[in-house]
């Protein structure tokens, strides 16, 4: 039981997500500081921020009252995704790539014996017990 979890442990799997996930997490903190102070000022140059401090187009309801669609929060959520996702395949993912096919390079695979087919046994089945049914 030992053997097998250091096995899924060094396959380097659960290495890859751990480090993706604790980079991503940093990563995420320094990407929404970036949106926070450059996107969200340029897309409040063209809507005003309302009394929530939320921006972008406000519409007037069925009974007059405002609604304003934060579009800022949408554009900073999706700049700050594919900016996460861009950093962590470009720094982790293609790195590992790079390193496993190196290593597979280095050591190639052994090809495995394959098995016979089930009409080969069942042929090698019948021939041996026609030869034994001669010898009697």
């Amino acid at each position: 039981m030992i053997q097998g979890f250091k096995e899924f442990i060094t396959k380097g799997n659960v290495i890859d997500l751990a480090v993706a996930v604790v980079i991503g997490g940093a990563f995420t903190a320094i990407v929404n500081a970036v949106v926070s102070s450059i996107i969200n000022p340029l897309v409040a140059l063209f809507y005003q921020p309302g009394e929530d401090g939320k921006f972008g187009p406000t519409l007037t309801g069925l009974y007059g009252q405002q609604v304003t669609f934060p579009l800022g929060d949408l554009i900073s959520a999706v700049i700050s995704f594919f900016a996460v996702a861009i950093v962590v395949y470009f720094v982790f993912v293609v790195p590992m790539n790079k390193y496993k096919e190196r290593q597979a390079a280095k050591n190639p695979a052994v090809e495995e014996e394959t098995l016979p087919t089930e009409q080969e046994l069942l042929i090698e089945i019948r021939d041996l017990m026609r030869r034994d049914a001669d010898t009697r």
